[in-house]
């Protein structure tokens, strides 16, 4: 059908977008296939199979499937197991085949034996792997450091002959001269995208420390360090060791876990030499569908009882988005008789929109390191590590020559990724690739480029509410093409109820990048919605338009003027200046009501004059920028705002003297098996006697969108005060319960739960001072909110269930609600 091809080729683009390449087939022999029982047809798991005449072997895993992929000649592959005649098959070089063996059972007659109850030994060298583990696990040892070399590929996979058949696609045909296969599933690739690093890591155990320095790095297409950051070696780390094993925030049980038995059945398969280490081969499985837990094979060491190799596939049942499948492999050396170090890191991860389908296209994501010069015990002076940055990208890491990167690759790249960067730059010249590069860039960034001019937001283009009734906006932004130091926007917009016209311009100077400072000064003259979040839909937007459950009419108009700069002091650490002038107006017909010795006096407008100086720290927060904007990649510690203003009276007729501190804080972080959580936290006082807009308007919804930050079942302008403390908890499950329940098992919902608690207290002087809205009320008794929901409902929505549980006897408001919002996660 036509919307799949569609469907097909947008993923294919997309990834074009990010780096396009061209293909010649790698010189790699890669065989797959199935061992099974001759006579009964069913799967043989634990079958030895290997290249005849080389140490080329692997065994089949549960379900009697194996592949072997090697640069070593092969010229017959032989599937050997005890019980069964051993067979040989031909094997053509240099190509991906199929391969599958059926194995005749011999006929044996055994004496009579008697089998006796005890322990599973596969169990009992399990149990000696945990016990030793702080000899064994690098991050137990002191103190160390050694030079990583990491490749990044991502390939599109999985696409057929309709697909290049696709008439939009005929520029790109070329792409498809050649494709290779993967031994992981079988599927097609296309690779894309390559990006190499090479870099020095140091670790401290106490207080525990990591950094890298990235030396060199070499990006398809890019030269941006921020990118550098997130594919070095630090990206996507995975230590067997630990109980628990993050991948893409998800947790999984490791097969080495203290607890580890609980979640695993394992089988000891055979006993050898790896290298001059002698070691036990075990195989493992997780004891229950759906765990969070892998499959694979270990060799662990009969001596230390360290891990020599170990792989890791991720059940194909496991409720995660996007990723279909999951193969982690390690191998590992004796350094300096003290420990056992990684030579070896592989992760390949198999990225689809849809589940399980073989015929729906996706991408292979690719991550191999290299490591090796360890250094033991031999700590760097103090000063190095309390350098508040974890990840340098060194200023010549993008400069290194291609002599350099010959001499530091482990393995010359292949002529498939030299094309990688051959290609990158070509493509990117035809006309069709750039029509639809815009296409997808419009929709992304909400703006469509015209030279230096950007229009947008498309979305605010039109929208109505009950003040202004339909509103048009037209306006934009310059683009990089303009300039990447200097960004001006600017809008104007029109309403038809209440004629007005309304109009904003800034300027936006950006002097450094690394780290992140830049200078600006903006003006505005608009309609604003006091008490709503910052991540609320815009009451200008075309989606908060249609899904409001209640009328706005609780705007009002605001005039702006400001001059602001943006600091980094390191990465996840920054300082934001702001100097306001702003005049605050009604809305119609309305005034501001303030009472002075009991006297009640009318104010068509006020004006006040602050500072603001707001201060953020994310411990070990990342970053992925652009020429001006920038996207948080979070981090795994607290994240702290603190904000402090102060507003002067008698400056530019400014009427008002007072002081507000706030203090924010939030979180979001692992829970293993029973899923993640995050909170948010934040307290906030104002000190002076000011009008109730310069109050703290707690935030109400009056939307059927689901908002973080906001009181979902709390209206607007509902509650005021100038000293409070709220607080928010939510927990998602990720399927914990539905994942028991074989009928809502496929559909891959997952269970949600949150709730929130609010206080405040508003002074005597501000009660005295503020004839308050009609229905405006104090927090003196405390607001709470509770709500359950389903997510990944189609992967990207949730639905919510909100209870107001407090406060219950107001007017105009709704005791139960249900609201919908975008989530996407893992």
């Amino acid at each position: 059908m036509r919307y799949k091809s569609l469907i097909r080729f947008t993923f294919l683009f997309l990834a074009l977008t990010v780096a396009p390449a061209f293909l010649h087939a790698q010189p790699l022999t890669k065989v797959m296939g199935t061992v099974i029982d001759a006579q009964t047809k069913s799967p043989i798991p634990f079958v030895n199979v290997y290249c005849k005449g080389s140490d080329v072997e692997t065994t089949t895993d549960f379900d009697g499937r194996y592949s072997i992929e090697t640069k070593t000649a092969c010229d017959s592959l032989m599937a050997q197991y005890i019980g069964y005649y051993s067979k040989g098959h031909a094997v053509v070089k240099n190509k991906f085949q199929y391969i599958d063996f059926e194995l005749e059972p011999k006929t044996l007659e055994l004496k009579e034996a008697v089998i006796v109850a005890g322990e599973n030994p596969a169990e009992v060298i399990i149990r000696k792997v945990i016990k030793n583990k702080d000899k064994n696990n690098r991050e137990a040892q002191g103190n160390f450091q050694y030079e990583a070399y990491t490749k990044m590929q991502i390939d599109a996979n999985n696409f057929g002959s309709k697909l290049k058949d696709l008439g939009v696609l005929k520029p790109f045909r070329f792409v498809f001269d050649n494709v290779d296969t993967s031994t992981v599933n079988g599927k097609a690739f296309l690779p894309i995208f390559l990006t190499e690093t090479v870099s020095d890591i140091y670790f401290r155990k106490s207080p525990k420390t990591y950094r890298e320095i990235i030396n060199a790095s070499k990006v398809s297409g890019m030269k941006n360090a921020s990118i550098s950051q997130v594919v070095g070696d630090s990206y996507q780390k995975t230590n067997v060791y630990d109980n628990y094993i993050s991948i893409v925030e998800k947790s999984f049980v490791s097969p080495l876990a203290n607890f580890g038995l609980a979640y695993y059945k394992y089988y000891l398969i055979d006993s050898g030499y790896v290298g001059n280490k002698y070691c036990y081969h075990i195989m493992f499985k997780p004891r229950r569908v759906q765990e969070p837990a892998f499959s694979g094979n270990v060799w662990i060491n009969d001596t230390t009882w360290g891990i020599v190799k170990i792989d890791l596939r991720m059940d194909p049942e496991a409720n995660i988005n996007l990723i279909n499948d999951l193969v982690v492999y390690q191998e590992f050396t004796y350094v300096d008789g003290k420990c056992w170090m990684p030579v070896k890191d592989n992760l390949i991860a198999d990225i689809n929109v849809f589940d399980n389908l073989k015929k729906t296209m996706g991408m292979y994501i690719h991550k191999s390191s290299t490591y090796n010069n360890y250094i033991l015990d031999k700590p760097m002076p103090e000063s190095f590590y309390n350098n508040p940055l974890s990840i340098v990208v060194s200023d010549s890491a993008l400069k290194m020559s291609h002599l350099y990167w010959q001499n530091r690759r482990p393995d010359s790249l292949s002529k498939q990724e030299k094309s990688i960067y051959h290609m990158t730059d070509t493509i990117q010249t035809i006309r069709a690739f750039r029509i639809w590069k815009k296409l997808f860039l419009t929709i992304g960034m909400d703006h469509y480029q015209v030279g230096w001019f950007e229009i947008g937001p498309i979305l605010s283009l039109v929208s109505w509410n009950n003040n202004e009734g339909t509103r048009f906006r037209f306006g934009g932004r310059t683009s990089n093409n303009f300039s990447k130091k200097v960004m001006i926007s600017g809008y104007g917009a029109y309403g038809t109820k209440d004629m007005k016209w309304k109009y904003s311009g800034s300027i936006w100077y950006l002097w450094d990048k690394r780290p992140f400072r830049g200078v600006g000064a903006a003006y505005r003259y608009d309609v604003e919605q006091l008490g709503r979040s910052d991540n609320s839909f815009n009451e200008y937007d075309l989606v908060g338009s249609f899904a409001r459950r209640k009328p706005q009419d609780k705007l009002s108009m605001a005039e702006d003027y400001r001059v602001f700069s943006d600091i980094d002091w390191f990465t996840g650490f920054s300082t934001a200046f702001y100097v306001i002038h702003r005049k605050n107006y009604p809305i119609g017909n309305s005034v501001f009501e303030l009472r002075d010795n009991g006297i009640i006096s009318k104010m068509s407008s006020f004006s006040t004059s602050e500072i603001m100086i707001n201060t953020h720290f994310g411990f070990k927060e990342k970053f992925v920028e652009g020429a001006f904007q920038r996207v948080s990649l979070g981090t795994k510690f607290p994240k702290l705002n603190v904000s402090y203003l102060h507003g002067f009276k008698d400056v530019l007729k400014s009427e008002f003297s007072y002081d507000k501190l706030t203090i924010s804080v939030n979180q979001w972080f692992n829970l293993g098996p029973l899923g993640w959580a995050d909170y948010y936290m934040e307290g906030g006082r104002i000190w002076g006697k000011v009008p109730f807009p310069l109050l703290k308007i707690h935030e109400g919804n009056e939307t059927y969108i689901w908002d973080f930050y906001s009181f979902n079942s709390m209206n607007y302008y509902e509650f005021m005060s100038d000293q409070y403390f709220t607080a928010l908890y939510s927990q998602h499950f990720d399927g914990l319960f539905f994942n028991r329940i074989p009928l809502l098992r496929k559909l891959h919902w997952r269970e949600y739960a949150y709730g929130r608690y609010g206080i405040g207290t508003l002074s005597k002087q501000n009660r005295d001072f503020n004839v308050l809205p009609e229905y405006t009320y104090t927090l003196d008794k405390p607001f709470y909110e509770a709500g359950v929901g389903i997510e990944n409902i189609l992967k990207v929505l949730r639905i919510v269930g909100v209870w107001r549980l407090s406060h219950l006897d107001h007017p105009g408001i709704r005791r139960f609600n249900v609201l919908i919002t975008m989530s996407f996660n893992f």
